[in-house]
């Protein structure tokens, strides 16, 4: 069976450790998307933008400045779900623009975005360990021409490089993914 494999292929720890990764990715998802719930079904915290990002800038500062002990791993989680919140939060007018576009947009990018990203994890899960590790310099080296043609764009505003930049951008995530 191709799910118990993983039960031989990595160590107790390691299986652990992704459990534990993919729980917190899940959580941090699931409040985001509640976030996002808040401004568009509700008219609580609606208009709050820029606090919103500053303080949802703090939580992100917080987290890098107040190091993990062992001890303080819930305060550290908290942190990481109001960030998750309040990025949510802070996606609502963006939500609200592509809804008002096309309905269809945010379930077709949620159902695209959780395959691309289950099947990408798979395929670094399944390959031998290290396959990927050379992947690094090439997909720096991307990011790289991503920011220089973002920024030539700029003053080009050509749909070429824009068309060139999306594309471009998508297989370099993707292999940010498997790497």
């Amino acid at each position: 069976n191709f799910f118990r494999s993983f039960n031989y292929k990595f160590e107790p720890s390691v299986r652990s450790h992704l459990k534990n990764v993919y729980a917190t990715l899940t959580m941090s998802i699931m409040t985001a998307a509640l976030g996002s719930y808040v401004h568009l079904y509700t008219n609580l915290l609606r208009g709050g933008g820029i606090l919103f990002s500053l303080l949802g800038m703090g939580l992100a500062i917080g987290l890098f400045a107040y190091p993990d002990n062992g001890k303080n791993r819930g305060t550290r989680f908290a942190m990481m779900l109001g960030f998750a919140f309040l990025t949510g939060l802070g996606l609502g007018p963006l939500l609200d623009l592509a809804i008002m576009l096309d309905p269809s947009i945010l379930p077709s990018a949620l159902m695209l975005t959780s395959i691309v990203f289950a099947s990408f994890t798979g395929v670094a899960l399944v390959a031998p360990s290290g396959q990927y590790l050379y992947l690094g310099g090439s997909l720096l080296s991307g990011l790289s021409t991503l920011l220089l043609l973002g920024l030539v764009n700029i003053f080009f505003r050509s749909q070429l490089l824009f068309q060139a930049h999306l594309y471009l951008g998508v297989a370099i995530f993707c292999g940010f993914i498997m790497f």
